[in-house]
């Protein structure tokens, strides 16, 4: 049962949702939503119940001391408001979690459950997904939808993919069935570097999101975390000559797809978001959101203390797992057409012939298709975006 009696009446809502796990490499999408959520203040008005859709031997809870009691942080997804103010005041319903064990259909119904009470008008799912773009260009976002209607008037491509697919893409067709509009933003995550976090792809996510709805997003220190997360690879890179001639042969192959796109509306959206930033349009940096919070008590719906530090990017003895190297297993993937927006494809260094040995970069992992702390592995090109076979 929905009660959402705290809730204040919103402006024109959208929700904005992202799911750690196979959708989201780098933790881009879920650094994304996490993003909003601090920036605005937003505070949890409700949690799905973990027992209906977690697998604790797969996602396990946590204990932590708070002021000497323990308590315990269960794997779940929790909603948050966001008011949002300014000349076009625009509330966002932001729905951050991971990845459910079970009971897919019950909980994408239980999510839109909250939408149509909520007055939602439109569902934006943040992924990323791993491929064969150089870490020295703009990160490739996609935007797909499962609605020819809402793909003519938003410009967005639509989906014909087929195979395998997680959650961002359940929720979409859920939300298409409903009636609901739904949009999938995919940002393409460099195969050579996967290991969370990479704030170059969230702050890329947050960008075409911000185009999309027409909300000014105060980016606080991202910008400077993907200038010191680019750096860091970059010296990586150079330690190597192998990886380096091989980003070089990434960046061509980029550049030459992307010759006839680097004009027009490339440039006019990047022109029109510098325009914004520099007049002040929308609300300021900093405007405090509301919500109140209601269901289970505070001891469960808090998350797990501590911050995460500015990330620059090291070499450690093994990454944590994103899934197989791309081109190992699931889909079919394509060849890269690259291009923000586009329908880029990828195939790893399995499908890259001459692909240099990552075994020892972030995020490599020594065996194709094993599982992580995160639960399954996941294919690189992930599923319903345009990344993929149905090219």
């Amino acid at each position: 049962m929905i009660e959402l009696e705290g809730v204040p009446e919103l402006v024109d809502p959208v929700m904005v949702a992202a799911f750690e796990g196979w959708n989201d490499a780098g933790d881009a999408a879920s650094a994304a939503v996490a993003h909003l959520d601090r920036e605005w203040k937003g505070e949890v008005f409700a949690a799905l119940d973990a027992e209906d859709y977690y697998d604790f031997q797969v996602n396990r809870p946590t204990v932590w001391l708070d002021g000497g009691v323990r308590k315990i942080t269960w794997p779940t997804t929790r909603l948050s408001v966001v008011r949002v103010g300014g000349e076009k005041p625009r509330d966002l319903v932001l729905v951050r979690g991971i990845e459910p064990s079970m009971r897919w259909r019950s909980f994408c119904n239980e999510l839109l459950g909250f939408a149509h009470e909520l007055g939602v008008e439109l569902v934006v799912i943040l992924g990323a997904l791993l491929g064969d773009t150089p870490h020295t260009r703009p990160v490739p976002v996609s935007g797909v939808t499962s609605d020819a209607d809402l793909a003519r008037t938003m410009d967005l491509e639509e989906t014909k993919y087929e195979g395998p697919t997680g959650i961002v893409g359940i929720l979409q067709e859920a939300c298409t069935h409903a009636g609901v509009p739904a949009v999938s933003l995919w940002a393409a995550v460099p195969h050579y570097v996967s290991q969370p976090p990479n704030p170059k792809a969230t702050l890329a996510l947050l960008n075409r999101l911000e185009d999309l709805i027409d909300l000014r997003i105060p980016l606080g220190d991202l910008a400077e975390d993907a200038r010191a997360w680019q750096l860091g690879v970059d010296q990586l890179a150079a330690e190597d000559s192998e990886v380096a001639e091989y980003v070089q042969t990434l960046e061509e192959a980029r550049d030459t797809a992307e010759l006839p796109e680097a004009s027009g509306e490339a440039i006019a959206r990047e022109f029109e978001r510098y325009l914004r930033r520099r007049d002040g349009g929308g609300p300021a940096p900093g405007a405090g959101g509301h919500a109140t919070e209601s269901g289970e008590s505070a001891t469960y719906l808090r998350d797990t203390p501590g911050g995460r530090g500015r990330p620059k990017p090291q070499r450690p003895d093994a990454g944590r797992e994103t899934g197989p190297e791309p081109g190992s297993g699931g889909e079919t993937a394509g060849t890269e057409k690259g291009g923000a927006g586009g329908d880029a494809g990828s195939t790893g260094p399995a499908g890259a012939p001459g692909a240099p040995d990552f075994s020892d970069w972030p995020g490599s992992t020594d065996a194709p298709g094993s599982s992580g702390p995160s639960g399954p592995a996941r294919p690189s090109g992930s599923p319903d975006s345009p990344d993929s076979s149905e090219d």
